[in-house]
């Protein structure tokens, strides 16, 4: 049985292909992502609500755990080395911690095209809300998203296809402020050319 199915809801919400989504959770409450369609990269970040300079650190967290990947059990951490958010449920079994967001200098750099629909602006979007700028803005994890890395070290963007309604489950260990963009990347097939709506949930223990 599913942790989270035995929790209260308090909150939910769809979020729309390629629109950016941020809330605060409470310590101990849990945020669920889900991708109701399947094959939907959702770019993350997190951030110490108690002190919103703390952020999300792909360092510590890759570091500490030994793993490049994010997955069941993986605590995020930030700069100051603080606990944020742990995964609790995962039906995926890895996420990416390597390819940061799409932008609009990196579509230009990697595909040649001009774009204004991007991770990087939607993060700006959100960021604002809460008083902050793009500098704010730190590599992320990308849920439902896998970067296969090759002995000799090649990356590139796993074509697995997703099942529809796949979720990760993620407890505050502190109170946290969450920020996501839907992905609305066009040029490689993180969503499989085809940028879908995703549903974010907040329970806590009833």
């Amino acid at each position: 049985m599913s942790l989270v199915s035995l929790m209260q809801i308090v909150y939910e919400q769809i979020v729309p292909a390629k629109e950016p989504w941020s809330r605060v959770i409470a310590a101990h409450d849990v945020l669920v992502i889900t991708d109701l369609e399947g094959q939907q990269a959702v770019d993350f970040l997190c951030y110490d609500a108690n002190d919103l300079t703390d952020r999300y650190s792909t360092m510590n967290t890759v570091k500490v755990q030994g793993n490049v990947y994010v997955g069941l059990n993986t605590v995020l951490y930030s700069d100051s080395g603080t606990a944020l958010m742990t995964v609790i449920e995962d039906s995926v079994g890895r996420h990416d911690t390597i390819y940061g967001c799409c932008s609009t200098a990196n579509n230009r750099l990697r595909y040649g095209v001009e774009t204004t629909e991007t991770c990087y602006a939607n993060f700006e979007r959100a960021l604002a809300e809460h008083g902050l700028g793009k500098d704010a803005i730190v590599s992320n994890v990308n849920w439902f998203m896998s970067v296969p890395v090759l002995a000799d070290g090649s990356a590139g963007i796993a074509q697995a296809e997703l099942q529809p309604n796949s979720h990760v489950s993620l407890r505050a260990e502190t109170d946290v402020l969450a920020v996501l963009s839907n992905c609305p990347e066009m040029h490689n097939p993180c969503n499989g050319y085809n940028p879908t709506p995703i549903k974010v949930t907040v329970c806590r223990k009833a």
